[in-house]
């Protein structure tokens, strides 16, 4: 994404009934650069970028037939893939409602239930390429908390990677500042030839997210060296 010089600082007229957090909140939406650029390409959010960037460096969607999205919501990165992939087929998940997709099975439950991992996989003509995961538990304000609930969807998601991916396929996964867990990181690099944690420039400076790149599926957990 091309970024010129910076309009000046928009500020929202109003906070009648609104928090000071929520006005922060409009204030930076409204000066972000990548929300408007989201905007004027048909993206619904500025997330797609995260992706777009993390490709052109790791070269992730190359190649891809098949993509699983844990954590579709708004369905950002799906689009990235049909933009890049026109002919991948992808299956997305999410607890939010998300509006249809072209080449798209969306599923509205939560990755956690039983059912899930086997729902994504059967919707697929064969095992994914590629799993990306952009879910975050749900914040309760106890950075501690907040770190191990969302590790663990983290975690969940590595999971269903090695048990559904094709030999030499990808991982991505967003994880919180401090990056993958010292358990974590060896269960990814005992599967995966390669694994590495990025910052896209598309995440905000003060966002504690990093991204775990996991390249080079070795095989199933039986198979695998």
């Amino acid at each position: 994404m091309t970024r010129g010089a910076r309009d000046t600082g928009k500020r929202v007229k109003t906070a009648k009934g609104r928090t000071a957090s929520s006005v922060r909140w409009l204030e930076r939406q409204l000066n972000d650069p990548y929300v408007k650029q989201a905007k004027a390409d048909g993206y619904r959010s500025r997330a797609a970028y995260k992706l777009i960037e993390l490709d052109e460096k790791y070269a992730l969607l190359k190649g891809v037939e098949r993509v699983v999205d844990l954590g579709i919501a708004p369905g950002g990165w799906s689009q990235v893939v049909r933009r890049k992939r026109p002919k991948a087929a992808v299956a997305g998940i999410d607890l939010l409602p998300v509006e249809p997709l072209e080449g798209v099975t969306i599923f509205e439950m939560d990755f956690m239930a039983d059912e899930a991992p086997q729902a994504l996989a059967d919707a697929l003509d064969g095992p994914p390429d590629l799993v990306m995961s952009d879910m975050a538990a749900n914040t309760v304000g106890h950075k501690q908390t907040d770190h191990l609930r969302t590790m663990g969807l983290v975690e969940a998601g590595a999971w269903f990677a090695i048990e559904n991916l094709a030999p030499g396929g990808t991982y991505l996964a967003k994880v919180l500042a401090g990056g993958t867990d010292t358990d974590l990181l060896a269960l990814l690099k005992s599967h995966f030839r390669s694994v590495k944690h990025a910052k896209p420039p598309a995440s905000r400076k003060g966002s504690s997210e990093w991204y775990v790149i996991a390249q080079g599926f070795k095989g199933r957990p039986e198979t695998a060296a």
